[in-house]
């Protein structure tokens, strides 16, 4: 613990000499290495405990200033070693502040009344008309919040895990505004209630208030010119810029929020960006992407989503207020212009063009696209499966995840093919076969609920999920011994719980033991989650061993059936690629890309190496 003593006469002379005047000079104690000449017109009040001021602090590139406190009020502080504080244009008021810290032309950092910094905070997600579903404190991930969005009816449960958040906040809050280590402050207007972490840099802020900003020195935080944060907290590696507004939020590890996107009690996580358009009562899960002034995500829950230019979502379906919400599993798009009435489900890495009424629920068909035609809606099932825009987005993903090691709280599984996506599809294709079968083979469309599915198309569908279906069982059986998996918690339906993919019934048992206060903390719940993480690969196979079974009609797997689906996945791996390819000249013959692009494209596509090198399957 630091030491610090009273001033000494001369040192009082030599600060009152400097323009500094104080309350009382006895409730200024310093610490080794203060030196009263690096201090010029300052006006105590209350108590204040300096550091040493010895040393210097770069402020712009080859520009380095000396180290003290010039020109400030200050009340009721705690300031570190090696600090520059400077031009406080109105005051610092009940604030401790870390070493090595550099405060410049910032108008009043404080304290007042009973501060949150934004913890503890409930909000209303998805339904934006509710009483608050989601409890906001700083290690919040994706999967925890899921877990309180999607199961806001059991009272038991939110009680259980309300109380948790309380006692999380209680262990963390501190007493007043904190500024961490090495932290940067300069040209920003208010502070207020804050938690301020290590190496933080904020730059030209309008407003903090009520805030947690959660940087590391490993994973800093950026907070640029003109922002506004109220009752939000922000997540190491993030950057928040360009008068960017957020009201009631939780910023997750590496998200980027900038050109005067607007937020107000949403939830964003892990690689997320958004930019120009707004936001309210939205789930964006992991790589969440909005780039467009006029597009608008409002009660909605995403993950691996890309929003194109003026989406909409609708969440009033009537005249009872904006009660209605909906879902878009991983890997769904949205086009220009489209518009989604909810409430809806959309399947997995599906795409919707037009403007979609009658609310859709297209879960067992992923992979589709649905377009609106005027008052038609049409539904091309599996189409989506073999898209030079799938085939480059699966790809991406993994490349673009911006969070170092250690610090990954959201749990992100970057399987495209996995029990929950090729369960859908399992689904998918009975449901297209059930309905050939219903309508025969001479009718020229065929009726899935309010949509139209064109009978060639239909066709396609099948033959699409039937290379899904083989892909991906000559996929696991390449990562497994075929003998019979040692545990059956991987069999049944799977979820996809905001980037984590698990049993149902792991989900249950979670939930079975949060009641029962077998877990009772946060921490507790968020290594529950790693651990059934970590035994992906064991519940998948148990999943996998018996689909595959059941798919081939036998009773184990043999030397001589391993061989035949193996075959089988090479078959349908070669078609995939010569599909992806066909879709690449496509865009090519219209006119949209040039023909080195394409050139390069199919270079890098009959390249590929075998599936064990990519990352298409994990």
């Amino acid at each position: 613990m630091k030491k610090y003593r009273q001033l000494t006469e001369a040192e009082v002379r030599t600060l009152e000499a400097n323009g500094c005047i104080a309350q009382d000079w006895k409730d200024i104690t310093v610490g080794d290495g203060f030196d009263a000449n690096s201090l010029h017109r300052v006006m105590f009040y209350g108590t204040a405990r300096l550091g040493s001021s010895a040393g210097t602090i770069e402020v712009s590139e080859g520009f380095v200033k000396s180290c003290g406190i010039n020109n400030a009020t200050l009340r009721n502080v705690t300031i570190g070693d090696g600090c520059l504080i400077e031009n406080i244009g109105n005051y610092i008021n009940n604030v401790t502040i870390g070493d090595g810290c550099h405060i410049s032309n910032v108008s009043t950092i404080d304290t007042r009344g009973e501060a949150t910094y934004g913890q503890g905070c409930k909000i209303a997600v998805l339904n934006e008309a509710g009483d608050g579903n989601l409890r906001l404190f700083t290690d919040l991930n994706s999967q925890f919040a899921a877990l309180m969005v999607n199961n806001e009816s059991d009272k038991d449960l939110m009680e259980k895990l309300n109380a948790m958040v309380d006692r999380k906040v209680a262990e963390t809050r501190p007493k007043c505004t904190t500024i961490g280590n090495n932290v940067e402050i300069g040209n920003t207007g208010q502070i207020t209630n804050a938690i301020i972490g290590d190496g933080c840099n904020i730059g030209g802020a309008s407003k903090l208030s009520e805030c947690t900003i959660a940087s590391t020195l490993a994973n800093p935080i950026h907070i640029g010119t003109g922002v506004i944060c109220e009752n939000t907290i922000v997540n190491g590696g993030s950057k928040i810029t360009g008068s960017v507004k957020l009201s009631n939020c939780h910023v997750g590890e590496a998200c980027e929020m900038a050109t005067g996107f607007t937020a107000e009690a949403s939830v964003f996580f892990a690689n997320s960006y958004m930019s120009n358009g707004e936001a309210c009562a939205a789930f964006c899960g992991p790589f969440s992407v909005s780039h467009h002034k006029s597009t608008l995500l409002i009660g909605g829950m995403f993950s691996f989503y890309n929003a194109g230019s003026a989406t909409n979502f609708s969440n009033h379906a009537y005249k009872m207020g904006p009660l209605h919400y909906g879902t878009l599993e991983r890997g769904a798009k949205t086009a220009s212009g489209a518009y989604l009435l909810m409430p809806a489900n959309i399947g997995a890495f599906s795409v919707l063009f037009g403007k979609l009424m009658y609310h859709p629920d297209t879960r067992s068909l992923p992979f589709s696209y649905l377009i609106a035609y005027g008052d038609t809606m049409y539904l091309v099932p599996g189409r989506n499966f073999a898209t030079v825009g799938l085939y480059r987005d699966i790809r991406k993903w993994p490349k673009r995840d911006k969070r170092p090691e250690g610090a990954r709280k959201s749990i992100v599984n970057f399987d495209w093919l996995s029990p929950f996506t090729i369960s859908e599809v399992l689904k998918g294709k009975k449901i297209l076969e059930r309905l050939r079968k219903a309508s025969g083979e001479r009718v020229s469309t065929y009726n899935y609920h309010e949509y139209v599915i064109k009978a060639p198309l239909l066709r396609k569908g099948i033959e699409f999920y039937d290379l899904a279906l083989r892909i991906y069982m000559g996929a696991v059986l390449k990562r497994h011994n075929p003998a019979p998996p040692k545990t059956t918690r991987g069999t049944g339906d799977w979820t996809d719980l905001a980037g984590l993919l698990m049993p149902k019934s792991e989900l249950t048992r979670l939930i079975d033991d949060i009641k029962a206060e077998r877990l009772k903390s946060v921490d507790e719940v968020l290594a529950r989650f790693r651990e059934i993480n970590d035994d992906y690969n064991e519940l998948r196979w148990a999943w996998s061993y018996r689909m595959i079974l059941d798919y081939y009609g036998i009773d184990h797997l043999t030397d001589e059936f391993v061989e035949h689906i193996h075959g089988d996945y090479i078959a349908a791996r070669r078609k995939w690629i010569q599909l992806i390819r066909e879709d690449a000249e496509k865009e090519y013959a219209q006119g949209d890309v040039a023909k080195e692009v394409l050139d390069d494209f199919v270079s890098k596509l009959e390249n590929e190496v075998d599936f064990e090198n990519q990352r298409l399957y994990m």
